[in-house]
């Protein structure tokens, strides 16, 4: 087995940690491919000497790894797909953060999420892109987002006003401080501390999500993953910025923004012992109240 190592901080708080990971992968004989950068941070804290095979873009992963560990947060695990892109390369999120939807092997797991990967036990979480079409190309051919796609406010006293359609239906004027469009992965994310509802899933399904909307009766809608939503910034303001998932750029109030299902899919490692609700329940602390 083959697995690509990717993160972005190595601190001393974790260097003990990411050690026992990679003498765990070492004593289990499985090869690694590190991301450079974070391959230097391991240097420098004395973790691993020169030598490892390294990588910096999916020209370097695609038909030579199994796997794609994330050591990080959900943040990190984000960034990865901008690596695995179509290569439909399975992805397993160890979570060195705070909430950990996505990346949901936590340190006292490490071990059974080995000999689980070892040994064939574990399933495929397909995850829905979305995917953002502009005349500007922005973003390049990096254009896509597994948690969401979002409008925001470029000063802090200003407002938008968001033209937004539905299969070119008129849905809405959105006046507030944005919009997000989420896939069900992102619907806990910044959708939900938005108002937006949590979406398993496999639900097939996009949640549309004002952000502090002046209008306190708009509320999120939820539409078929197949639809095609348009975008305009309408009025005074003349600039914007647009995120795909953590990354952002300025644009122009000119541009349409055009998002729709991305034609491939994230692949998410799902261990035998997790589930979507064990995940819910844990990470928002549900039913934590001593009556339970």
């Amino acid at each position: 087995m083959k697995v690509a190592l990717f993160g972005k901080i190595a601190s001393e708080e974790s260097k003990a940690f990411i050690h026992g990971i990679l003498e765990n992968l070492e004593n289990l004989g499985i090869d690694l491919i590190i991301y450079e950068p974070f391959y230097k941070q391991l240097q420098d804290l004395q973790i691993l000497k020169a030598g490892a095979v390294t990588f910096n873009d999916n020209n370097g992963l695609k038909g030579q790894v199994d796997f794609l560990f994330s050591i990080g947060g959900d943040g990190t695990l984000l960034d990865t797909i901008t690596f695995v892109q179509n290569s439909g390369i399975p992805i397993l999120g160890i979570n060195l953060g705070r909430m950990g939807f996505l990346s949901s092997v936590s340190k006292d797991q490490i071990g059974s999420a080995f000999e689980q990967l070892l040994n064939n036990r574990f399933k495929l979480d397909e995850r829905t892109l979305l995917k953002l079409n502009t005349t500007e190309n922005l973003f390049g051919h990096l254009n896509y987002a597994m948690n969401d796609i979002s409008v925001n406010k470029k000063y802090p006293t200003s407002m938008l006003k968001i033209q937004t359609f539905v299969d070119d239906e008129f849905l809405n004027s959105y006046w507030a401080d944005g919009l997000i469009i989420a896939t069900p992965t992102g619907s806990t994310a910044y959708s939900m501390s938005s108002g937006g509802p949590i979406i398993l899933p496999q639900s097939r399904s996009f949640v549309i999500t004002p952000i502090a909307t002046h209008n306190l009766t708009v509320r999120p809608v939820v539409i078929p993953d197949n639809c095609e939503i348009k975008i305009k910034i309408v009025g005074r303001i003349t600039e914007f910025f647009v995120s795909l998932d953590s990354r952002s750029l300025p644009c122009d109030s000119n541009t349409e923004l055009v998002v729709k299902k991305e034609d491939f899919i994230i692949n998410l490692v799902h261990l035998n012992d997790a589930s979507y609700f064990k995940t819910i329940r844990e990470k928002l602390m549900w039913g934590l109240d001593f009556r339970n």
